[in-house]
């Protein structure tokens, strides 16, 4: 992105879930720039589906508890917008069908497509990783991929949504999540 034809510095934003027993899932959104440097964080309370939803939702519960709910919320609070929200949970993915900006699945490690796998697979390399883009939105590969430079050739995507992780669980031990 170019702002007054300066390149804008690329905000990557990590997102996961965690599930709690008896509590459902707590989300956390760690922003930041495209070293890594956190920028902002946010996180959300438990978030459990009731029966009716169970039943209702069936198999799409978790993509849209994830994506939706937890995602949607944590992006729309988060003050720093990144323009690209990486997670490393397929479920999240959902989210791309509810805001304006790629999101992409980290995965943890480069696949080659399934047998009988129909089109063309939509990813990129981003740091020592490969992101996969969500299949309803083939213009993200090229909307991120100009900016993919900015991230260094050795950057490990895997490690921010340990930090993020790690601070769900330090805020759920400290009682502040309820």
């Amino acid at each position: 992105m170019t702002v007054n034809g300066k390149q804008e510095q690329l905000r990557l934003g990590f997102l996961t879930a965690i599930e709690v027993p008896d509590k459902g899932f707590v989300g956390g959104l760690l922003v930041t720039n495209h070293q890594g440097r956190p920028l902002e964080f946010q996180c959300t309370v438990p978030i459990k589906a009731n029966v009716t939803q169970e039943i209702l939702y069936g198999p799409t519960l978790a993509s849209f508890i994830l994506g939706e709910l937890i995602g949607g919320t944590l992006v729309e609070k988060a003050g720093v917008k990144p323009q690209l929200i990486l997670t490393d949970q397929l479920q999240i993915l959902e989210l791309r069908n509810h805001i304006d900006r790629p999101v992409a699945l980290v995965e943890k490690v480069p696949t080659e497509p399934a047998s009988g796998e129909s089109g063309p697979r939509r990813s990129i390399r981003l740091g020592r990783q490969i992101i996969q883009f969500h299949p309803a939105h083939v213009e993200d590969e090229s909307m991120v991929s100009r900016d993919t430079k900015q991230v260094p050739a050795d950057a490990d995507l895997q490690e921010p949504f340990e930090r993020v992780r790690e601070a769900l669980q330090e805020t759920l031990k400290s009682g502040a999540l309820r």
